[in-house]
């Protein structure tokens, strides 16, 4: 881990352990919908003051919020929450790919699914690949895919061998695919088999799972 990684990785784990109480995280609520003068938020809180300035204290020590000094009454001051300081408290881009591949057993469902939906939720290429390709693509995939307008209408099965390139950031979406395959980098995402129940409401599932992963993923796989 280089030493800027380090550092952000710091930083948010101080913010995250300012925020593991119950009276801040009402301080940041508050802020979040307007300023608020340390006599206020006391009031608000129903907390004493001395309590209050500690609790704030805390937060600017690690940059979550600021003071202001009023424009009208000099001696009052003004919280507020500081630019961008709860930005950084989710993940950033953290992996880089210069395609991604989901990988499921038959290719037929699962991972038909997943590059559908990623091409709709990055500018980077993906594609799909079976270790056991079917035959076909599961008509209920093909249903699902057609309910959120996606089209796997001419989508057939393939090979992952033949599709894969060494530099290709791999995503198994199927248990029997992820422990079969020796990958060195990569995801894994545990979604049950559809096929094995065969009904909308299992591709369905499977669907809404995979567009919940993939939403998380997307803005965090950069480009190579």
């Amino acid at each position: 881990m280089n030493a800027e990684l380090t550092e952000m990785i710091e930083a948010r784990a101080a913010k995250h352990a300012a925020l593991a109480d119950p009276a801040r995280l009402r301080i940041v609520d508050l802020l979040t919908l307007g300023d608020v003068s340390p006599t206020d938020m006391s009031q608000q809180l129903g907390m004493p003051s001395n309590l209050v300035a500690h609790h704030l204290k805390v937060l600017e020590g690690v940059g979550i919020l600021v003071r202001v000094r009023s424009e009208g009454d000099r001696r009052r001051s003004y919280l507020h929450l500081a630019p961008g300081s709860l930005s950084g408290l989710t993940p950033t881009s953290s992996v880089a790919g210069h395609r991604v591949v989901f990988v499921c057993t038959g290719n037929s469902a699962r991972s038909q699914l997943a590059a559908a939906l990623w091409a709709s939720a990055s500018s980077i290429p993906a594609a799909s690949g079976g270790t056991h390709p079917a035959e076909r693509v599961e008509p209920g995939a093909i249903r699902a895919a057609k309910r959120h307008h996606l089209n796997l209408q001419e989508a057939t099965p393939q090979m992952l061998s033949d599709v894969l390139a060494p530099d290709d950031f791999v995503v198994t979406v199927c248990d029997n695919a992820h422990e079969e395959l020796s990958v060195p980098s990569g995801l894994h995402w545990s979604i049950p088999d559809p096929v094995r129940l065969g009904t909308d409401a299992a591709f369905e599932a499977a669907f809404t799972d995979l567009e919940h992963r993939i939403q998380e993923l997307a803005p965090r796989l950069a480009p190579a």
